[in-house]
């Protein structure tokens, strides 16, 4: 168990380390901001399995926050992508 939380943590920290230096090096075309908000989905997924605990749930109860999180994103894409 130690072990699956270790490697969980540590692809947080990967996907965050990326996000920052996509956002330190200033890539901000259309494929690199769709890219983010991937590795923003996965993140969100992660913590919604593993540390709100919600991984052993039924489906409707791991729905919810994971439909939350994809209409916010969805949202942040479309402000992005409609003045383009």
């Amino acid at each position: 168990m130690q072990h699956k939380l270790e490697i969980t943590w540590f692809t947080l920290v990967l996907l965050t380390i990326f996000a920052f230096l996509l956002g330190y090096l200033k890539y901000t075309n259309t494929a690199f901001v769709a890219l983010l908000l991937l590795s923003t989905f996965i993140k969100g997924q992660i913590v919604i399995d593993y540390f709100m605990g919600l991984k052993e749930v039924s489906l409707r109860y791991r729905l919810i926050p994971a439909i939350w999180l994809l209409t916010v994103l969805s949202l942040i894409a479309t402000a992005y992508y409609l003045p383009l």
